[in-house]
């Protein structure tokens, strides 16, 4: 009896260490808020597993709640247009596609599932600026996209990154090209007092949205 209840015990804690170790836990280098020890981080897997294989997003995902880019938390849990959680990784970008390769994040949609594939290059950025990234992307939910729908997107964006650093001021000195982005889309936000006004521009001058309408289904000219 001793023998058989040993081995119970041995093959759940076999079943527990296969379970972990499913998960890319977080780098060591990664700047994170006390509140997210590993300890936390297992307890709040379950509920991002659909999601991503890294805990890092798992903590990403967790930091929007009660903040602005909640509603793209939901989207990304399942709330979106295809009725499916979006599946998040980090992926070199070149292999979608050559013209993506310098991009910090791009949406795609495959077989009803949305993607949204970040560059590998943030892998080690702090959790709230993927967060803000993620608020974006959570946004771009079919084929269709349009100027108003980047500038909408990259207001939210900006919009979650102001509410961090509120939470969180020292993150905005972190060395990390994505908390340089972030930085850059809070000084617009400031600037235009709280509005998309300069954000807008930006999106409207970037050669990389030539040719994009004004409008797409849901994003009507702000």
């Amino acid at each position: 009896m001793k023998k058989f209840l040993v081995a119970l015990i041995f093959a759940g804690l076999v079943g527990q260490g296969a379970f972990a170790a499913k998960y890319e836990p977080v780098p060591h280098k990664v700047v994170m808020p006390e509140k997210y020890t590993q300890e936390y981080i297992d307890e709040i897997s379950a509920v991002y597993k659909k999601n991503s294989e890294q805990q890092i997003i798992f903590v990403a995902l967790d930091m929007l709640k009660g903040t602005t880019g909640e509603f793209s938390r939901n989207a990304i849990l399942g709330d979106n247009l295809t009725g499916k959680p979006v599946k998040i990784e980090f992926k070199n970008l070149a292999e979608i596609n050559q013209n993506y390769e310098k991009f910090d994040a791009v949406g795609w949609k495959r077989k009803g599932t949305l993607y949204i594939y970040i560059n590998p290059k943030h892998k080690e950025a702090p959790p709230a600026a993927l967060a803000a990234l993620l608020s974006h992307e959570a946004l771009h939910q079919d084929e269709y996209n349009s100027l108003s729908e980047e500038t909408y997107a990259w207001t939210m964006e900006a919009t979650v990154w102001y509410e961090m650093l509120q939470k969180y001021p020292e993150l905005e000195n972190v060395d990390s090209s994505l908390v340089r982005r972030e930085n850059i889309l809070k000084n617009l936000f400031e600037k235009g007092q709280y509005t998309n006004k300069y954000i807008k521009k930006n999106v409207y001058s970037n050669k990389g949205y030539k040719g994009l309408p004004i409008s797409s289904p849901g994003f009507e000219d702000i």
